[in-house]
């Protein structure tokens, strides 16, 4: 939901929280029941949150049903699909309302093809010491910085919240795990035909260190094919999910894991440290960014926080992308 508040503003109306009825959000009206949300002239429920399991809690149904009857079209993230429960798809048809899970994959998914290794634009993609550290957020704000400075960009959105802000995309968490590499390929192509012809961000999913979740973050980088890494990490945090049992390494190994594990055919390199400091006062953080930089030789800073100008900056360091193409023809 805070993606899509920070990144789709204008769309929003309010929001729907028994819990905090009569509060504002954002600017935004918190109400407490989809009757009460009607007043506003919604045309969509988004379904803004993440559940354990990715499963509706039982009363959601109903919330959900309550939305359907509204004539509210919804856009649902979650892994359990609203189109597999037969009496809401019914009730939808009655209503002439639509029903959007956004995590259900194309069904004509295959392998990659290798179109990926030859796109002329430079790709980015954000990669984490953690899940859930903000590499969407990071592609979004490289991707509008690229934009400002009037270069032809395009956002890849691969998860739910990255597909709500942007319209389209492939949850790739949601995928075969023999497609997601062909998943991101298609998604790196169709970025390119809607106007990423300079650079394209890759929103990033998972993270290599995670037990849980490194497939996906390998698959999407192997498809992606990416030229460039931003690697993103949360200053001070050094465990993988606040997990003792796996502790996250120095920057510097980083880096070179991502940079190792790099497709032969298309090497990539990191190329700028984007750090999450929130939890830090404002001298701390710069302190932290300061500490990265130094540790890595390499740009560093919270694109949320103080602007994403000096990342940006260093992914388009000129000769990058030529000094890449020559590690690959040699």
């Amino acid at each position: 939901m805070r993606g899509v508040l920070r990144y789709r503003r204008e769309d929003v109306v309010a929001i729907v929280d028994s819990t905090r009825a009569g509060e504002t959000e954002e600017g935004l009206p918190v109400v407490s029941s989809v009757e009460d949300s009607l007043r506003f002239s919604p045309t969509t429920a988004l379904v803004g949150v993440a559940t354990q399991g990715g499963r509706f809690p039982p009363d959601w149904l109903w919330l959900l049903r309550d939305c359907v009857v509204a004539g509210l079209d919804v856009e649902n993230g979650l892994h359990e699909f609203l189109t597999s429960d037969l009496s809401l798809v019914e009730l939808a048809e009655q209503r002439g309302v639509e029903l959007c899970d956004l995590r259900r994959p194309p069904r004509d998914l295959n392998v990659p093809t290798g179109a990926n290794l030859d796109v002329d634009a430079t790709v980015v993609l954000t990669v984490g010491s953690d899940c859930a550290i903000g590499k969407m957020t990071v592609a979004l704000e490289l991707d509008l910085e690229a934009r400002r400075r009037g270069l032809r960009s395009a956002f890849v959105p691969t998860g739910q919240t990255g597909m709500a802000i942007a319209g389209w995309g492939i949850a790739v968490d949601a995928v075969v795990s023999d497609f997601v590499a062909g998943a991101a390929e298609r998604l790196l192509l169709e970025a390119v035909e809607r106007g990423g012809k300079d650079v394209v961000f890759v929103e990033g999913q998972g993270s290599l260190l995670h037990p849980a979740y490194s497939g996906v973050t390998l698959g999407l980088l192997h498809g992606s094919a990416p030229d460039l890494y931003v690697l993103c990490h949360q200053a001070g945090q050094e465990f993988v999910d606040d997990d003792p049992r796996f502790p996250i390494p120095p920057l510097g190994e980083l880096i070179e894991l991502h940079e190792r594990i790099s497709l032969a055919a298309k090497p990539a390199r990191v190329a700028c440290i984007a750090l999450n400091t929130r939890f830090l006062g404002e001298q701390e953080a710069r302190r932290a960014i300061a500490n990265a930089e130094e540790e890595t030789g390499l740009p560093a800073d919270d694109p949320v926080r103080f602007g994403s100008s000096k990342l940006v900056e260093g992914l388009l360091k000129p000769g990058y992308r030529a000094d890449l193409r020559e590690e690959r023809i040699t």
